[in-house]
């Protein structure tokens, strides 16, 4: 084989590789944002149960340690995880 043909073999295989990086990049993007637009529903959807129950309405001192005590719930199991 001459050098020419090397190098254009060279060449279309490079093309190949950028081609593949760049498919799997475009789907890397579409996994991500449909992730993002996962959480954004979940993150939704729990602001809308948290409304509906009837202690966060409340505005009184007892939502309020309740809400302070499943926050400290939330970072105990953090630390042992």
């Amino acid at each position: 084989m001459s050098f020419e043909t090397i190098s254009l073999l060279l060449n279309w295989l490079q093309l190949g590789a950028l081609l593949l990086i760049m498919f799997r990049l475009a789907h890397i993007f579409d996994l991500i944002a449909n992730t993002q637009r996962e959480l954004r529903r979940a993150i939704h959807h729990l602001g809308e149960r948290r409304a509906a129950e009837p202690e966060l309405d409340d505005a009184s001192a007892g939502s309020t340690s309740a809400l302070a005590a499943r926050s400290s719930q939330f970072r105990a199991g953090a630390e042992i995880s």
